[in-house]
């Protein structure tokens, strides 16, 4: 077998077989297939697209490259979720220990943040003493006894994937929705999953900006799921603003801790109910959506979802007094307000320059080097649909440096006020099973 074969083969539009994929993806990741050589055959996959059952199995061939997480020793279905990141996105802070608090087991893999999108890990890292340097079989222990637990992914997983990553980032190939579903499936599948729950993001502050081709990412990854054996659904949510009002790590821990105690944003208890209710019933905790949605707004009224939390919190070394009281969790220096220029409603809000702004502030990393605030931030004040008084305030600024100018006009810059009222968008636009 030969890449240069493999590469006219696939060039042609013919369809490569599992076994062909596996030598591809095995040389690949031992480097005996070269850099140029894989940007060809990405670039063919760009142009020719793949069938089904080459996702599939180039989705498997990427999770051998390296380790995989046995979670058998876990009771139960075990139900991961999934986003494809955006702005605000505090949603597995409260979702896991929500999902966990009616029985579900949750046994999440994580990462960091990278440009505007924020990590879970850094988020949680905010609550001090919590951390996720705990072996798979700690882990395992942990999910059994509290049903929740969130570790760091490990170096080794999927190797294949992070070359190639990094090659379609240098070779104009990111977009391919291929070479995309089967990256994120492909993790989602090492880390031990039973079934699998997406939230795919659509809009300003989404890696997909356009409905059509955020569906199209949504019904690849699902058929990878279903066809690698995985009970896999899909969502397709809102990100032309952000989720709930808060952007930066320790302003979403407080909110989502809000959440849980039914005083937080509307939108980020809508779209945890949303995925919770599918975790729920593809774990068999329920016989219906309708009936999985009930148990989890019972266990936020009776407060078992917050003292999941607080059992979450403490069991991976955190100081869950943070939960009662959030003033515990690290503050700016400053809080900033940014004023509306106009009267009128808002009309839109680019969610990824706010992101970007947080970012600026010192909230995400623009380089794996970078260190992250944990403190600083934006909080909202006024999202699509608000009606809005010129001088009033639209957000404020939370920082650790007075001068923060150029990141005013950023956020000022991604308001847009009109003087007709506008209709707040829609949060869930698809489901897809």
């Amino acid at each position: 077998m030969r890449m240069v074969d493999l590469i006219e083969k696939k060039r042609d539009g013919a369809e490569l077989s599992k076994e062909e994929i596996e030598f591809i993806i095995q040389g690949y990741t031992t480097g005996e297939i070269p850099d140029y050589q894989m940007s060809a055959l990405a670039m063919a996959i760009f142009f020719r697209d793949m069938t089904p059952q080459e996702r599939a199995s180039l989705t498997m061939a990427m999770v051998e490259s390296g380790d995989q997480i046995n979670l058998a020793s876990i009771e139960g279905i075990k139900v991961d979720k999934h986003s494809t990141g955006g702005v605000g996105d505090k949603t597995t802070i409260a979702l896991a220990p929500l999902v966990a608090a009616v029985g579900v087991p949750v046994a999440k893999m994580s990462g960091r943040g990278l440009g505007h999108t924020g990590g879970t890990i850094d988020k949680l890292e905010a609550i001090p003493g919590f951390h996720v340097e705990i072996d798979t079989n700690e882990f395992s222990e942990l999910v059994n006894k509290n049903k929740v637990a969130v570790i760091g992914q490990t170096a080794n997983l999927t190797p294949a994937d992070k070359k190639l990553y990094g090659l379609r980032d240098v070779t104009a190939t990111v977009n391919s929705i291929p070479l995309i579903a089967s990256s994120i499936m492909s993790k989602k599948i090492a880390s031990g999953a039973d079934a699998i729950v997406l939230d795919v993001k659509t809009g300003s502050g989404a890696f997909m900006k356009e409905f059509e081709k955020s569906k199209e990412l949504a019904e690849a990854m699902v058929a990878i799921g279903n066809n690698l054996g995985r009970k896999t659904m899909a969502i397709i949510s809102d990100m032309n603003q952000p989720l709930g009002f808060a952007v930066g790590n320790a302003l979403e821990v407080k909110e989502a801790i809000q959440m849980l105690k039914g005083k937080g944003p509307d939108d980020l208890l809508e779209l945890c109910l949303t995925l919770g209710s599918y975790m729920v019933y593809l774990s068999n905790q329920a016989s219906s959506i309708d009936e999985a949605r009930e148990k989890l707004l019972d266990a936020i009224a009776t407060g078992a979802a917050i003292k999941k939390l607080k059992t979450f919190i403490e069991a991976q070394g955190g100081d869950s007094s943070v939960v009662d009281d959030t003033n515990q969790l690290p503050e700016a220096s400053f809080a900033i307000p940014v004023k509306a220029d106009k009267g009128g409603y808002i009309a839109k809000i680019v969610a990824d320059k706010i992101g970007l702004a947080a970012m600026t502030l010192g909230a995400g990393r623009a380089t794996k080097e970078s260190i992250i605030d944990l403190a600083v931030g934006i909080k909202l004040h006024k999202k699509i649909g608000d009606q809005v008084k010129e001088g009033e305030t639209i957000a404020t600024l939370y920082s650790n440096s007075e001068n923060v100018d150029s990141v005013i006009e950023l956020v000022q810059g991604s308001y847009t006020i009109v003087q007709e009222k506008v209709v707040a968008p829609t949060l869930i636009y698809e489901t897809i099973s």
